[in-house]
């Protein structure tokens, strides 16, 4: 493709290292829609022939069904999607084929077919944020009243709702939701037409190429169009927040489904055996959305320290952006994919969350409570009468709400036997009504309103 200036091919390993074919070959749809957008506004400006835009149209078209259906040759010598294309296009068409890249240059071609794929996983992935968002809705709704017990540290501090559990993921998700929502808006801006980095003197219109492969606008500026890759560090930044929430849910999965806990068990879609244990039921896919998170962070950090030292505009470096890229968001495809599996197919135990959530003295807060509530008692006395009381209670190998009255009573004379009755965990749960609480009757109003949002 520069034959004019050299005399001699590259080296084998510059070959090697300068190809790129075998990771933005999956540019091809995005390139040659890119393309087609640039040969139809060529023609309309004049700067080639409407016969010349045709049989460049109709021989893309050929090219992209030979890819789709897995007949296309690519080639290495060729380096990149974008030559492999127009080489190929010129198999098919002949010379037309040469004035396909009248006006434009591989830099701002790579930055669009970049932006455009990154524009859609980011759509794909919101669409499976909500997926997974529905799987939790659907397990809150059934465990709106089902008791848990609320960790800090792990270790048990006070009773709450399975069903406010998992809406504690809705929440988290709809941030990651709004995340790629976010960078989408931001990259809805077409570099197309920046050319190497200057711009063009051919006169192209900017505003139709831009219009018609659905962006906003054109760039306002021709260096920043094709030297520009915060659009996809930015995805990334989503992409690892988003994996970074998964492995904290597939943590408490993989505690949760562990034979000390018995909070839930996994369906065997989502579960692995043993080659020599056979009573092991592991929960691999879990695991594997936790260790894929790393990836995901990973990724983000290569393309931060790919672009770090890299002045205006384009660098070769940058070729190294697009699989770092791809990586992450594939591993968060699988993630969100195994996660909205695992959560829609797990049976949680009530029973067993109901016993744990009773362990531990988790109703303590609610005896602390009560004493400032009905004696009058400041937060800070009744805090360490209830220290003393837990300490009883613990002496005496038994839960705080079978304590003997007499025994509480020697603590502070003032308690009543009225308090027995905030000491359960149902009546703990009842009575956490402030909003964002997880009290059931604020449960099933998130519920409802989550119901009516996703369903929009």
């Amino acid at each position: 493709m520069w034959g004019g200036r050299f005399s001699a091919r590259p080296d084998q390993i510059m070959e090697a290292i300068n190809a790129s074919i075998d990771t933005d070959k999956r540019l091809a749809e995005e390139d040659i829609a890119g393309s087609k957008a640039h040969a139809a506004m060529l023609a309309k400006t004049g700067v080639i022939t409407p016969a010349d835009a045709k049989a460049i149209a109709d021989g893309l078209d050929k090219v992209l069904a030979e890819i789709r259906e897995g007949k296309f040759q690519f080639s290495k010598a060729l380096e990149d999607i974008h030559m492999n294309v127009e080489s190929r296009l010129k198999e098919i068409i002949g010379e037309p084929a040469g004035r396909l890249h009248t006006a434009r240059s591989r830099n701002d071609q790579v930055a669009l077919d970049f932006r455009l794929w990154v524009k859609s996983a980011c759509g794909m992935r919101m669409e499976q944020i909500v997926t997974l968002q529905k799987a939790l809705l659907a397990q809150a709704e059934s465990h709106a009243e089902s008791v848990v017990p609320g960790f800090t540290h792990l270790q048990t501090a006070q009773p709450v709702t399975f069903g406010h559990h998992m809406l504690a993921y809705v929440e988290m998700l709809e941030r990651d939701r709004t995340r790629f929502a976010d960078a989408i808006a931001r990259m809805n801006e077409s570099p197309l037409g920046a050319a190497a980095l200057a711009g063009t003197g051919f006169p192209i219109d900017r505003h139709m190429t831009a219009k018609a492969l659905g962006f906003d606008k054109p760039m306002n500026n021709s260096l920043d169009a094709v030297s520009a890759r915060d659009f996809a560090i930015e995805s990334l930044a989503a992409v690892a927040i988003c994996a970074q929430h998964l492995s904290r849910l597939a943590e408490e999965i993989v505690i949760w489904s562990s034979a000390q806990f018995g909070f839930v068990k996994l369906s065997d879609a989502w579960s692995t055996g043993s080659s020599i244990m056979p009573q092991k039921r592991n929960p691999d896919a879990a695991e594997l959305v936790r260790a894929k998170s790393g990836r995901a962070i990973g990724s983000l950090v290569q393309l931060l320290t790919i672009m770090k030292g890299l002045p205006l505009t384009y660098s070769k470096d940058m070729q190294e952006d697009k699989q770092t890229t791809f990586e992450a968001f594939d591993a968060l495809d699988l993630s969100l994919q195994a996660m909205a599996g695992m959560i829609s197919t797990m049976t949680p135990n009530v029973e067993r969350m109901r016993a744990s959530a009773s362990s531990g003295f988790s109703t303590a807060t609610d005896l602390a409570d009560w004493l400032v509530r009905e004696l009058n008692i400041p937060f800070r006395e009744a805090h360490h009468i209830t220290g003393a009381a837990v300490k009883a209670a613990e002496q005496a190998g038994c839960a705080l709400p079978d304590l003997p009255i007499t025994t509480l009573k020697s603590i502070e004379p003032r308690i009543t036997e009225k308090v027995f009755a905030v000491l359960t965990v149902d009546a703990s749960v009842a009575s956490r009504q402030s909003y964002g609480g997880t009290a059931p009757v604020r449960v099933r109003e998130q519920i409802a309103a989550w119901k009516q949002k996703l369903s929009a």
